[in-house]
Order: structure tokens, then sequence, then C-alpha cells
């Protein structure tokens, strides 16, 4: 698990993020990134290829993880929750329906088979800087 690893480096006896929540404090076990009001917590996460990241909704707010089409590798497949094909696809679906969307303790995972970096947003956060990195090593 990655996580233990960001949490040895960062030091596991809680790392002060935004001066209020602990990143201890966001996430929990089989979780990898937490989802904040308006952050992922960690906003980067560097795992290894056949690795599957599984991000959980720690907020009370909605929110949804939507790769950024042209912000991973060209040979890697897409992934949205919800399981879209494409961007465009998911984007229409939150602004349609709110598909997609992830409420408090509904967990979203991906199995990364491409290594590069991968970019992803929470769609009804964006504007507001919610958006993070998955780096995949060989």
């Amino acid at each position: 698990m990655y996580r233990r690893r960001f949490l040895a480096r960062a030091g596991a006896a809680g790392v002060t993020i935004g001066g209020a929540a602990t990143l201890t404090g966001c996430l929990d076990e089989g979780q990898d990134v937490g989802m904040t009001a308006n952050r992922f917590i960690p906003d980067e996460l560097t795992v290894t290829v056949g690795d599957t990241v599984v991000w959980e909704n720690t907020s009370t707010r909605t929110h949804t993880v939507t790769a950024y089409e042209g912000g991973i590798p060209d040979s890697a497949e897409y992934f949205a929750s919800g399981g879209y094909d494409d961007e465009v696809t998911a984007r229409e679906a939150w602004n349609g329906a709110f598909g997609g969307g992830l409420e408090n303790g509904d967990r979203f995972s991906y199995a990364f088979t491409v290594p590069g970096r991968y970019d992803y947003v929470c769609i009804p956060h964006e504007e507001g800087g919610m958006y993070a990195t998955v780096f995949v090593e060989e």
C-alpha cells in the first residue's frame, strides 16, 4: 500500500494540511486518496504499474474522480467515477444528473497499467482547484 510509503516519508505522526486537518485524520485503511470539501489528499501520489488506487469521499460534499483526457498517457485507458469512457461524457453526465458523483463514504478505484502521469479533477469543484495527479512508475 503506497499510502503507508507516503506517510512514512511525510512523518506518520500527522502531517498538517492547510493548517487544520491532518493527513492521518483523512485517510482510512484501504484508501489511498481522501476527498475533503475542496481537495484531494494527497494531491500527488506515486504508485507502481499494476497498483490499484482507491479514492474515498471523506467529506459531506458530492465529488467526482474524472481523468483529464489530455492528461493521461496516450495508451492508458480512460477512468472516471461512474465508469464513463471519455471526459466529455463524464462532464455531460455530471451536468445533466450529477452522474459519477460520490457521496460521503463512497469509494472509486482504478488499476494503473501504463506508466506515466495521470491528471484528474473533481468536476463540481474544478474552479475551486480540486485536481490532483497520480504518477505511475515501472
